[in-house]
């Protein structure tokens, strides 16, 4: 299926840039700047192996992946500004606000969060039209995104439990993921409500396995191979799996996470797609 996963991602490439405002106004040059430097496209990802496991058509989970990719994009370019999480690389190359200034990189932030909700919007373009619209919504607001990246922020090594630490990372992490496999579900009027509540509690995993996975990487990895800082977890004493449950149990806990994860998906679709992209976090 790794035909499959780099398939998605090009076709993901590509509506992206093909929806992404082309003209050479500043704004427009960073906002494309900041959604077509690669990236994993996880959450795209996500979106066409729910619907596609459930019979969606391609063209309305092009509009949902598009739009929950620039809601991560906007995500990450206000995370790396000075005020946040203050980092100068993202995808190997120079944050938005480094490559262009802060001000552009907050309107970056702000004009992807209302192109993608212009993407899902529009007259027929997907089905369960308000459903959808309405989790992404939740997904990426204060009970979800950007609630976790304010609690997030609030934390340390010292004070904070492995129950706040789940709580923060469903939030901030887990919320799009569950909103990417719950919305490309919704675009294929075949899944029901059992199969949608599947979905539900597999991402819940999925986006824990993630974030475990991502702590473990800043400690292990390296910088040209992330695209991105690593090691400031660390050094600002972030509550982290590997801070508070050390190295060995933390990936104890992500396999546990990644099985629990597949062994739900299966009750509900016998579709492969789902474990090419589980496989991305192993």
């Amino acid at each position: 299926m790794t035909d499959w996963i780099n398939t998605q991602r090009q076709h993901v490439e590509q509506q992206l840039a093909e929806r992404l405002p082309a003209d050479d106004s500043k704004l427009h040059q960073a906002m494309r700047y900041t959604c077509l430097q690669g990236g994993k496209r996880l959450r795209p990802l996500l979106v066409y192996a729910a619907g596609l496991s459930f019979g969606a058509e391609q063209q309305p989970l092009d509009t949902i992946a598009v739009a929950i990719e620039l809601i991560h994009c906007y995500s990450l370019v206000h995370d790396d500004l000075p005020a946040m999480d203050d980092d100068d690389l993202r995808r190997g190359q120079p944050s938005c606000h480094k490559a262009f200034d802060e001000a552009t990189a907050i309107l970056v932030g702000d004009a992807l969060q209302s192109l993608a909700f212009e993407q899902l919007s529009q007259p027929d373009a997907i089905p369960n039209q308000l459903t959808i619209i309405n989790i992404l919504a939740k997904a990426s607001g204060s009970h979800g995104m950007a609630g976790g990246q304010s609690l997030d922020m609030l934390s340390n090594d010292s004070d904070t439990s492995i129950a706040t630490l789940e709580t923060i990372h469903q939030l901030k992490t887990g919320a799009l993921f569950s909103a990417a496999m719950q919305m490309g579900a919704l675009a294929a009027t075949q899944c029901t409500p059992t199969q949608l509540d599947a979905i539900n509690d597999a991402s819940n995993h999925l986006g824990l396995a993630f974030q475990i996975r991502d702590d473990i990487l800043d400690i292990e990895s390296n910088e040209h191979t992330l695209g991105k800082s690593i090691g400031k977890d660390q050094a600002q004493h972030k509550a982290t799996y590997p801070a508070l449950l050390g190295l060995e149990e933390s990936r104890n806990l992500l396999k546990t996470h990644l099985e629990s994860a597949h062994s739900i998906i299966k009750t509900c679709t016998d579709k492969p797609f789902f474990d090419s992209v589980i496989h991305l976090l192993v």
